[in-house]
């Protein structure tokens, strides 16, 4: 049943959201953040509709740790689809999310994440990879956050996946700050029950932000082991309350 009432939701959406596109090519004309604010207003008032249909109850922790009007790296755990729903829920206004470049191709989903400045990474093409990395290092000095799964795959098992080291050189050549989200029980509201959605208490923990530039050479080289563990104990903890 609520499969079908997120379905109906989406396409009604898409509906009424067409006259959105004039608004952001204006906006657009006007100011490119602009633009990009407007786009994720709409996508998180339209995300949070859904989590609400989908019976997900949402426990936010570490409020205090969003970096309001501060570009930032929120580097999180990845098990579902719903984290990218409860990470635009809560993120911070002028944020992006890095995706799969498969996404790219994808009608209407595709055309709301470039709006926001979102990011498509191919995965087999280093070269292409790099450059993905450098527009994001630039999103980030002119003021835009950037979410990002280091595990650089949903992980299908328990724990958390070895993260990329690569993904946290947004963070070094801009010199923005790394903020942990540690996300519990997203695959319990889909991936585990496909192609049904079960209602489900979720936790999205931000973590204390870890400043690059208070890091020496050693801490800056394992800072993805160290951002594992960290999103990795908030996940033990937060288990006994789900």
């Amino acid at each position: 049943m609520r499969l079908i009432l997120v379905a109906i939701f989406l396409i009604l959406y898409g509906i009424f959201t067409i006259p959105m596109c004039l608004v952001e090519w204006v906006a657009g004309k006007i100011s490119p953040i602009k633009k990009a604010v407007i786009a994720q207003k709409c996508v998180a008032a339209g995300f949070k509709i859904i989590l609400f249909i989908s019976g997900v109850k949402l426990t936010v922790k570490g409020e205090e740790n969003i970096l309001h009007g501060r570009a930032a790296l929120y580097t999180y755990n990845h098990r579902g689809f719903f984290d990218i729903l409860v990470g635009y829920a809560t993120a911070p206004l002028c944020s992006s999310y890095v995706s799969k470049k498969e996404i790219e191709t994808v009608p209407m989903i595709s055309w709301w994440m470039k709006c926001m400045n979102c990011l498509f990474l191919d995965r087999k093409d280093i070269k292409q990879g790099m450059k993905t990395i450098l527009e994001g290092v630039e999103l980030m000095k002119n003021g835009t956050s950037v979410y990002i799964a280091p595990e650089g795959t949903r992980n299908k098992g328990e724990g958390v996946l070895k993260f990329h080291d690569a993904s946290f050189k947004l963070a070094d050549k801009s010199k923005c700050p790394v903020v942990p989200v540690a996300i519990s029980n997203t695959a319990e509201v889909f991936e585990k029950h496909l192609p049904w959605i079960h209602g489900q208490h979720v936790i999205i923990e931000y973590c204390t932000p870890i400043y690059m530039e208070d890091l020496d050479k050693t801490e800056k080289k394992h800072i993805g082991e160290t951002v594992r563990q960290i999103i990795s104990e908030k996940l033990q903890q937060n288990a006994n309350e789900l």
